[in-house]
């Protein structure tokens, strides 16, 4: 089955986000590209729209914009929920699991063992393996394989590493309430010996959830590689909530260090803001990132969500959005390194019959402006502003003449704002309504964005992509103008392009 496009009984179902059909989902996991196929696992409530019974629900796309909807690949059960993990293609068949010629993909995921079960209590890794490509899974029958007794130990992502004194299988996962990612090596995925540990650093305001380590070239150089340690929180983002960081540094194969940590142990919390974050907005979360991706990209995808209000978000039957998948690279910054993101998919065969919106070399003056021709529910808009002597200035996407979002820049502050609190629904949760900010410098004297508009939330790319903010909305159908303002004065726009998508 497909994703069902908005009806008018289905407002907010997204076009260029998936969303399963009629039930909950949350985390991504068990991402992989395998025979020409991205699959995306999840974190899936088949019996309901809200938080339980976890089970992996599983989509596949070839273009990382369409998705198919499979049936739940991994299933909870009497004695177990099956929490996040990560699949790989076990190419030698290291396990033992494929049979012939016919190598397995294997899943490691978190057995969150109910009453019943003589591990009750208890998180631990489990197995699972396939030999028809990723659509019907077995659960190995010595699960767990991985248990530390622990009530908290979670989230396995695994990966080869590869090295001259040989390579074999490293498992990031965490100790979530002690703010530690734990590393374990294995060459069967069977058994597992314990190689380090990290943290806590940086934000500790939340449980540590869902890493992710993996290497890139630093300014696409091959001879300049730094490894990407990424780990989520809840709570303890920077604009409240859910949110994920980052750490640069270097893995040797047993150890992570990291290069960009700013606060040794628990957070100080007057340094949220200088942590490296994912992502500002209120609504990127468990971001992880597909194994054996085509041409050495790295794609992440995440939650579009926050748990201070995932279940009560107003969409129905369905309830939650993953996040456009995303290709992050690594550039150099001030002596130091930061993430790169971009959105990954190919728009072109989306757009719709509308013609594009330009604009360039106007003065914004003080005030809302409504752009006539560029109105629409599905957009991308690329927009390069100036400062003047505006207090704040930008873009109200998703309005009408008194709603609507705004995403702005307060130049004087240094901040990129987005304020939904005029947005549409925001009453069905006290903490919805909200303004979320990160910092930014201007480029060359000017500010760059691109925003993907969909029917419940906006993504927003700034500067290149070096900081970026994800957050839902829920305007009226009818709420689809494209505004300019400034507030205290003027901006100059450089020039404006929408194109809007079916």
């Amino acid at each position: 089955m497909t994703a069902v496009t908005a009806t008018t009984a289905d407002t907010f179902r997204p076009a260029l986000h998936y969303a399963a059909r009629n039930t909950w989902l949350n985390d991504p996991n068990g991402l992989i590209f395998h025979e020409g196929v991205y699959h995306l696992y999840y974190q899936n409530n088949p019996l309901d729209n809200v938080w339980g019974n976890m089970s992996w629900g599983h989509a596949t796309s070839t273009d990382l914009l369409t998705w198919t909807e499979h049936p739940v690949a991994i299933a909870c059960n009497e004695t177990e929920d099956i929490f996040s993990g990560s699949i790989v293609y076990d190419r030698n068949n290291t396990s033992g699991f494929g049979t012939g010629s016919t190598a397995p993909l294997v899943a490691i995921y978190t057995s969150a063992y109910k009453q019943v079960s003589a591990h009750h209590g208890i998180q631990a890794q489990s197995l699972a393996y396939s030999l028809d490509g990723g659509y019907t899974w077995t659960k190995h029958t010595g699960n767990p394989v991985l248990n530390r007794g622990s009530a908290d130990f979670r989230d396995p992502k695994v990966f080869r590493y590869q090295s001259d004194a040989g390579s074999y299988w490293v498992m990031v996962a965490v100790e979530a309430q002690e703010f530690q990612v734990v590393l374990y090596k294995s060459h069967d995925l069977k058994s597992w010996e314990l190689l380090s540990s990290f943290g806590p650093a940086n934000a500790t305001g939340g449980v540590w959830e869902c890493p992710d380590l993996f290497p890139l070239p630093v300014d696409s150089d091959p001879d300049n590689i730094q490894w990407v340690l990424t780990v989520n929180l809840n709570p303890g983002g920077p604009n409240n909530g859910s949110a994920g960081q980052y750490f640069i540094g270097d893995f040797d194969g047993t150890t992570f260090t990291s290069a960009t940590t700013v606060t040794e142990g628990l957070q100080d919390p007057a340094r949220l803001g200088d942590y490296q974050w994912l992502d500002w907005g209120r609504d990127y979360y468990a971001a992880v990132s597909f194994s054996d991706a085509p041409d050495g990209r790295r794609l992440m995808i995440g939650w579009m969500n926050n748990w201070q209000y995932a279940n009560e978000i107003p969409t129905s039957p369905w309830r939650s959005p993953m996040s456009l998948v995303r290709e992050v690279s690594l550039q150099s910054a001030a002596g130091s390194w930061q993430l790169v993101q971009q959105a990954a998919g190919d728009l072109a065969p989306h757009a719709g019959h509308s013609p594009s919106f330009n604009l360039a070399a106007v003065e914004i003056s003080d005030g809302q402006h409504i752009l006539d021709g560029a109105a629409g529910s599905v957009q991308r808009i690329d927009l390069s502003v100036a400062p003047g002597t505006a207090e704040e200035f930008g873009l109200i996407v998703r309005g009408n003449r008194t709603q609507g979002t705004r995403i702005g820049i307060r130049p004087t502050d240094s901040r990129i704002v987005v304020d939904r609190r005029e947005s549409g629904q925001t009453d069905f949760h006290e903490t919805f309504a909200s303004i979320d900010t990160a910092p930014i410098q201007a480029t060359n004297g000017s500010y760059e964005l691109t925003i993907y508009v969909d029917h419940c939330s906006v993504e927003v790319f700034a500067q290149g992509g070096q900081i970026t903010l994800t957050e839902l909305i829920f305007p009226a159908a009818t709420n689809t103008d494209v505004s300019l303002y400034a507030t205290g004065g003027t901006a100059t726009l450089n020039n404006l392009s929408v194109t809007q998508y079916a």
